[in-house]
This record gives structure tokens, sequence and C-alpha cells, in this order.
């Protein structure tokens, strides 16, 4: 009998996993793998819970990776949803609930994939999944938790597939082959206080804020590269917490997020960073702190072996060519490109962390297929 991935998803979208909350899901597919033969593990790490399964001998000379969370973001105004978020509701050809899209089906279809193969026709070789409970939260001790301890526990992925959803607008159109890298920045100005009609008196950080988000902001980091398209910043908040008209505050704060291709990294963009806050601060004689934090470094899976293999069950499944792209956010993806090579594929990815999550049923079905493909050619 067939592993269903609809009932799988609606079962694990019913687990209430709000990050950093485990809700039972992660307990629900270690039930049902180690039931089909794979050997588990928890890997919890400072409150965060993972697990790790995988089916044939460590150490095979061949083993296929899955990576996928089961925790996803709160609900918001719970009364703006037409249905119950973790009611895991079907209606209108749809599957709804919180983590519907990201990625409790995405989870779903690679575990029913993989137990339905390794039933069928056993592999010379492993198949491990690596289902994380903080990809959605800090992510110090998800991902990088299992990939930590596989590592000393003599267990690895030949290669891997994340399965977030990766298609903008229909099934397949694309796959990730890499992400561009993410990093925030805070900058502090300090100045001296003083009343609004004697300016002289005071030393305003504003304006000095002002011509450093400008600089920032005006600034072209690149035109893109060969696999990634424009790195791109964006000011997030400026702020002063004075509500007063007539006082010139003695600090400002403000925040910006870069999304950068691999014609930088995290420190030569903190070091540019800097330079720019210093050079404003002599123009204006005030103080200007500088925080950087590196979310990921941006990582490319060249095009080959992995991608191709990928790109041909898709099409195979959907009558679609992806495109192979290294658009959108950040993901897991930027962890276990350290381990192996990886690439993404998953489903269409509209209503992710919205109200009223959905994805449609026979998506999550082909999706399976789509999995199931991939582990037979691959060990084919």
């Amino acid at each position: 009998m067939e592993t269903d991935p609809v009932a799988l998803t609606a079962d694990l979208v019913r687990c209430p996993s709000v990050t950093p909350e485990e809700g039972g899901a992660l307990v629900l597919l270690e039930n049902l793998l180690s039931g089909a033969g794979f050997d588990c593990t928890r890997v919890d790490r400072n409150g965060t819970s993972n697990l790790f399964a995988r089916w044939g001998r460590r150490g095979a000379n061949r083993s296929f990776g899955f990576n996928g969370h089961t925790d996803v973001v709160p609900v918001g105004d719970e009364s703006a949803w037409t249905v119950p978020p973790f009611g895991a509701v079907e209606k209108d050809g749809y599957l709804w609930g919180r983590g519907s899209t990201d990625m409790k089906s995405g989870v779903a279809a690679f575990a029913a994939a993989a137990i339905d193969f390794v039933r069928d026709t056993p592999p010379d070789g492993a198949i491990i999944l690596t289902i994380t409970g903080d990809e959605e939260g800090p992510a110090k001790d998800g991902t990088v938790a299992l990939l930590d301890w596989m590592a000393e526990n003599g267990e690895a992925m030949t290669d891997c597939l994340v399965g977030e959803p990766t298609s903008p607008n229909h099934m397949g159109e694309m796959m990730k082959i890499g992400r561009r890298g993410s990093m925030n920045a805070t900058f502090e100005v300090t100045g001296i206080q003083g009343h609004s009609a004697y300016p002289h008196r005071a030393r305003n950080p504003l304006p000095a804020m002002a011509r450093l988000m400008d600089r920032l902001a005006s600034h072209e980091l690149d035109t893109g590269t060969e696999h990634f398209d424009a790195s791109t910043l964006a000011i997030v908040t400026i702020d002063t917490g004075n509500p007063a008209t007539n006082v010139i505050p003695a600090a400002c704060r403000a925040g910006v997020n870069i999304r950068f291709s691999d014609a930088h990294t995290g420190d030569s963009l903190s070091d540019w960073l800097r330079e720019e806050a210093e050079i404003v601060a002599k123009l204006f004689n005030v103080d200007i702190a500088v925080k950087v934090s590196i979310s990921g470094e941006s990582f490319l899976t060249p095009p080959g072996p992995l991608s191709d293999l990928v790109a041909k069950s898709v099409q195979a499944e959907t009558g679609v060519a992806p495109e192979l792209s290294t658009s959108g956010g950040t993901s897991d993806a930027r962890f276990v490109k350290d381990h192996c090579p990886v690439v993404e594929f998953g489903l269409v990815g509209k209503t992710m962390h919205a109200v009223d999550e959905r994805v449609e049923i026979d998506q999550i079905r082909q999706l399976k297929a789509i999995y199931g493909r991939i582990l037979r050619d691959y060990f084919a």
C-alpha cells in the first residue's frame, strides 16, 4: 500500500509546531519512519527539536539526502483566517493550514517517497532524511546541529535535496542551485541633544543618518553575475524614539538588509559599510556605531549531475523544464552546502507565511512522484 503524502501533510499541519515548539510533528515522523525500517535519532540541541533518519548502512558508497523543516511561522491574526490554522481543512482542491506550503507538504512528500522506494526497490546505498524544527527561527540549533551530529557520528550524505517551495507560479518552473547571501546591519549615530530653536548648540544625528542611508541605498553593489541577480540593499528601519518637536535628539538608529551575489562576501560588505559610516561620521562630527550580522554567504552548486538529475525528473513528471535559479531568500541549503552538493526543489510558494496558507492537493502527490523518480534514477 502506497504512503499517502496528502494524509501525512494533513497530520503534520495538525501539529501546532510554531518555532520553537515541536508540536508533535517530529514524533509523528519518527514513528512513521521507524516503522518503515529507518534508523531514527533525535538530535535535539538547546531546546530545538531535530530528527535524523537513515535507511541503509552507515558509510554507504552512495547516500541521497533530503532536508526539510516542520516548524512554522506564527498564524498572526487568527480571526483573519477563514479556516482553523491547524485544522488541515481540505476544500476547493486545496489543503489549508499553517505550514501546508512551507513546508510540511515537502517533508511529507519526500518521507512518503523514501518509504515507498525502500519498500519496493531497496537500493544499494542509503537514504538520509534530516528534518529540523528550527528553520523559521534563529536556525542555530537546527540543520546546523544535525550536520554537527552527523560529522561526529560518521554519517554523511553524498548529495542532498532541500524540499523548500521553489516555484513562483506553477509547478516545476524553478529549482534552486544556490542562494544569495544575506546580512543585516544596524547603525547608531550619536550626537548632542539640544533645543530645536538653537541647533548650533546641538549636534544633530539625523542629517548624518540621512546622508549615510542615502549613500548606502544609492550605491550600486553590482549588476549581477553569471548565476546571480544584482545584489540589493534595503533600508528597513530609521528611528529616533523622539516624540517632541522642539528637541534635537541625541541619537538615531537605522537598519539595512543586504542580499548579495557571489561578487561579494559578508566580510567585504561589512568593511564597506564601516568605511561609509566613518566617512559620514567625519563629515558631521558625530559618532556612528555599526553592528553586522551575517545570516549566510552566497553559494552555488554548479550545474552538473545533481541539478541534471532533478531537472530531468521534474520535466518527466510535469512536462516543464525548470529554470536553474539562485533567487529568493535564504534556506537551510546554506548550511548543507558545506557538507555535500545541494539543490532545492519543491512546490509553488505563493501562500507561504500568509493568512489562509494552502497547497494544491494534486501538487503534493505530484511532488512525491518527482521525489520518487529522483530516487529511482539516482540509484539506478
